[in-house]
């Protein structure tokens, strides 16, 4: 009895306790819920809950005594609250084993055991919400788990058909990167950017891969084909492809000093497809100075291209106006006896013209023009002996100031599919040979006759019939000349024909006759009468009347030649609607100043600029261009600033069209001269006009160079005031670009 009474308030204690746990068992899993996010830990030291604390109309269960998890938390904050949750768990151990419910998790939730096994389970059944929702616990509670996990994490998310999940996949693989990159793994990170590139998303797709080059790993070649392969369907992902690209070859780069290890980039080397499609993108989108560092990063890893590097090197040349190279990739052409793939030169002849004419230089165009018929004659292929390495020369030929690439002119590569279409209409392929069309005949009689080159279009016409080659009918181009109403230039055609022994029908001397009365000339019509009276007498018809008219001629003819619309004719009237008489000044200019820049020769550049505006020729884009490359090769910052000067104000006036390479390029200069104030100048002006700012290449560029600037300048009190806003003009950029 006394037993009973010694041991009675105890008993009750633990009945009422059980009683208290019992009553909650009606309670709903949303009622349960609230009471969680209700428990905080305490800000003093925790202490362990006691029965009395228990609520009464709870029904708890495990999940109850761990707290809702903060992906943001501190690691700090993570250690408190897990200790505050270890202490319930272990309260929890007083309860009786029946009150908790079969479908919780087990008092060991918080473990790191039971976290991974959480995460595996949920990717194994593709439940990618349960998966990142146990990962952001395991991140609160441990920190970053194991690389495996990272890698199966990552790559599962790679792999989903949403948008969001390859989003959380990127900003995961951003804070492992912030925290520590060698938890990255280099194949699911390859594996997450050809899943952003693929799905247009090329600013995180580019992050990626440069998280890789810091690495110091070199991208899987293949790999970083296929994401270029995507990139560069877009303007913006043609801009970070180049720069990708242009990274990942100076990363390499710079590490050589040995030519043994040259090996270290045979993949990259070896796989010209990479360079073609890049530097196809920067010609389709027009970035001049992009292509160009390509090409010269082509030379500098001893790239040897194909025949599609041909073609769209020459479109790099044409855009930029070197016509010299041009020139000179023609005789590496002419070199071969003949090619296979003679189709894919058109693009290289076709450009080579194009600038001819853009230089209204008709001799080399008509020089050019019969050498193209003449490649109609039949000729075999050699095989082995054309087999030998063509030349493509960027800027000077002495290797110490020029660059040169290699291509094999038997070489192409059929998964890169080149468009074998004309670019500017000039060329035609028929029967595998290339030839003029009639737009190129109607530049070159319009640019004979504007730049009274007539004996020019005399001696093309003249070659091709003394050659025999299939060119545009006589008739047809002295037609069109009268129709156009340039009766001096056909008459002038006619007489060097004669004198050549050429013969031209009787019904083209009438028409130009008929023109001339027409025009109501009475003195070239008796001086043509003369003439034809001469032609006349060659005629076996002819009947001996001295005195004869236009109507005894036209008899001799059995039918008069009436003029018809040609469509030369139509091709005439179009070119001369184009024609710009002082459009080859600028492009003179431009060369002048190209290869002034290119020697370093920058006094004399600046000074064919100065006569450029003096004969009132409007610089262009190419001109501020070449420019500004010189004064970069050459780290004249200053320099650079009064030209962005000039250039800000015929941007202002409309007389420049905004270009992003320009902008870009001036940046980067201005970065490395640590004039943050002109940096922000340009980079609002770019955000004015929605062009894309590579934050991620300025970011790098500054903590390469300028990582500490004026943090000293921070503690002083007295500052003047040229350190006072240049100091403002780095946190600017410093803010802007996200560098703490």
């Amino acid at each position: 009895m006394l037993r009973h009474a010694a041991r009675g308030p105890a008993f009750r204690a633990a009945a009422s306790r059980r009683a208290a746990l019992s009553a909650t068992a009606g309670v709903t899993a949303e009622a349960r819920k609230k009471l969680a996010l209700n428990i905080e830990a305490p800000a003093t030291t925790p202490i362990s809950p006691t029965p009395a604390t228990i609520p009464s109309n709870s029904n708890l269960t495990v999940d109850d005594f761990v707290l809702p998890y903060n992906s943001e938390s501190s690691n700090k904050q993570a250690d408190c609250s897990g200790s505050w949750r270890r202490q319930c768990a272990l309260a929890l151990q007083h309860l009786p084993m029946g009150t908790i419910a079969a479908n919780t998790l087990p008092w060991e939730a918080p473990s790191r055991e039971t976290l991974l096994r959480t995460i595996d389970a949920a990717l194994k059944d593709s439940n990618v919400e349960d998966a990142l929702q146990a990962f952001a616990n395991y991140k609160t509670l441990h920190g970053l788990p194991e690389p495996r996990v990272l890698d199966r994490m990552i790559v599962t998310l790679s792999y989903a058909s949403s948008r969001r999940w390859l989003q959380r996949a990127f900003d995961m693989v951003l804070s492992v990167y912030r925290c520590n990159v060698n938890l990255l793994n280099y194949g699911s990170l390859m594996r997450l950017a050809l899943a952003l590139a693929r799905d247009q998303m090329p600013v995180p797709a580019s992050t990626v891969l440069r998280i890789i080059l810091e690495s110091g790993r070199l991208p899987d070649v293949d790999m970083l084909t296929m994401v270029f392969l995507h990139m560069v369907k877009s303007q913006v992902g043609s801009y970070l492809a180049a720069d990708v690209l242009y990274e990942t070859c100076e990363c390499f780069l710079e590490q050589i000093r040995d030519r043994r290890q040259l090996k270290k980039l045979d993949p990259i080397k070896s796989n010209f497809t990479l360079f073609n499609m890049v530097l196809k993108s920067c010609v389709d989108f027009k970035c001049m100075i992009k292509a160009q560092k390509i090409m010269e990063l082509m030379s500098l890893v001893g790239v040897v291209a194909d025949v599609n590097t041909v073609a769209i090197a020459s479109h790099v040349f044409e855009m930029v106006g070197q016509r010299d190279e041009l020139m000179n990739m023609k005789r590496s052409i002419d070199s071969f006896a003949s090619f296979p793939f003679i189709q894919h030169y058109q693009h290289f002849y076709e450009s080579l013209l194009n600038l001819h004419f853009k230089y209204n230089d008709m001799d080399p165009a008509a020089q050019l023009l019969v050498d193209l018929y003449r490649q109609q004659k039949p000729h075999a292929f050699l095989g082995d002996s054309v087999h030998k390495q063509g030349i493509i020369q960027i800027g000077s030929g002495n290797l110490k100031t020029g660059y040169r690439i290699m291509f094999d002119p038997i070489k192409v590569d059929k998964g890169f599919v080149l468009d074998t279409e004309s670019h500017f209409g000039l060329l035609v392929v028929i029967e595998g040979n290339i030839l003029p069309s009639e737009k190129a005949l109607a530049k070159l009689i319009v640019g004979c006759l504007k730049a009274s080159k007539v004996r020019t279009l005399s001696s093309f016409l003249i070659t091709l019939h003394k050659e025999d080659l299939k060119g545009p009918s006589l008739s047809d181009v002295i037609s069109a000349c009268i129709q156009m109403g340039w009766l001096h230039a056909a008459h002038d055609t006619l007489d060097d024909l004669e004198s050549a022994e050429v013969p031209v029908p009787i019904g083209t001397y009438m028409s130009l006759l008929r023109a001339y009365e027409k025009e109501n000339k009475p003195e070239e019509v008796n001086r043509f009468l003369q003439q034809i009276q001469k032609k006349a007498y060659t005629m076996a018809d002819f009947h001996t009347n001295l005195s004869f008219t236009i109507k005894d001629v036209a008899k001799i003819e059995k039918d008069e030649m009436p003029l018809r619309n040609s469509s030369l004719l139509s091709s005439l009237v179009e070119e001369i609607e184009h024609y710009s008489s002082r459009e080859h000044l600028t492009y003179e200019f431009n060369n002048s100043i190209l290869f002034f820049c290119k020697a370093n020769m920058m006094e004399d550049a600046l000074s064919t600029y100065k006569r450029m505006r003096e004969q009132n020729i409007r610089p262009s884009l190419h001109t501020f261009c070449h420019i500004l490359c010189g004064y970069s090769s050459l780290s004249m910052h200053r320099e650079i600033t009064m030209l962005w000067g000039e250039i800000k104000r015929r941007l202002e006036y409309g007389e420049l069209a905004v270009d992003r390479d320009l902008l870009d390029c001036l940046i980067m200069n201005f970065l490395k001269a640590g004039y943050f104030a002109r940096v922000m100048e340009v980079i609002s002006y770019m955000s004015n006009h929605k062009m894309y700012c590579d934050k991620w290449k300025y970011r790098q560029v500054f903590l390469k160079l300028h990582k500490n600037l004026y943090r000293n300048l921070n503690s002083l009190q007295e500052k003047t005031e040229d350190q006072s806003r240049r100091i403002e003009d780095v946190r600017a950029f410093r803010s802007w670009a996200g560098v703490k």
